[in-house]
């Protein structure tokens, strides 16, 4: 049995005694506690004037894209 083998294996077991919806339970917490974690290291290396500079460089682009797309009308 191959090391990917196993790992199906124990993932169809994992699913028949707890179900489709332990494994999005777990999704969902990773995802949260990852772009937490990601979010608090930026704020702590860059910090908060950094979020403000790229929310308006986005702003920006958006103004742009929208006045891009009125000329094309």
């Amino acid at each position: 049995m191959t090391v990917s083998e196993a790992g199906r294996k124990g993932g169809e077991r994992v699913r028949d005694e707890r179900g489709v919806e332990f494994y999005q339970a777990i999704g969902r917490k990773g995802g949260e506690l990852g772009g937490r974690k990601g979010g608090e290291a930026v704020r702590d290396k860059y910090g908060p004037a950094f979020y403000e500079e790229i929310g308006r460089k986005g702003g920006q682009k958006v103004r742009e894209l929208i006045e891009q797309g009125k000329k094309r009308i």
